[in-house]
């Protein structure tokens, strides 16, 4: 399994810019916690996001960066209260890796795995994600 180590995907030939258009479900957490997804363990903290996303898969998002990458979907949601959830479209760097790979998800944040044909994605320097190869087809666009 590669071990994957301060990426840069902004110089990686390899890498592609994608944009996610997803409405998902999310909760917001009362406790301290820990989600297992299909790539690793979440950790949680209160007020983090759960997510549900509309392929049936869960993940955590800290609060800090829920609120600025997230839109209710209805108008009649409050902002930070649980129900439905748009993801503003934002460019990131995805790689799609050809074998076993583990990647941190920020400093000192859960390691996360993948297979191969799963996605490495760059969110921002230092912030990562992985993201399997079925979900990545339903939910991810070229940006281009």
């Amino acid at each position: 399994m590669i071990e994957l180590r301060q990426l840069d995907l902004s110089t990686d030939c390899a890498a592609q810019r994608v944009i996610k258009d997803e409405i998902v479900t999310v909760e917001f957490a009362q406790a301290p916690g820990e989600l297992m997804s299909l790539e690793g363990p979440n950790r949680y903290a209160p007020g983090d996001a759960i997510i549900s996303g509309s392929t049936g898969e869960r993940w955590v998002v800290s609060r800090e960066r829920f609120d600025p990458k997230y839109l209710p979907a209805e108008a009649s949601l409050a902002h930070g209260e649980p129900g439905a959830y748009r993801n503003r479209p934002t460019v990131v760097l995805a790689r799609r890796m050809d074998e076993p790979f583990s990647i941190v998800r920020s400093a000192g944040g859960d390691r996360l795995t993948g297979v191969a044909g799963d996605w490495v994605m760059q969110y921002a320097p230092g912030d990562y994600g992985v993201v399997k190869a079925e979900r990545f087809a339903k939910v991810y666009r070229p940006a281009d």
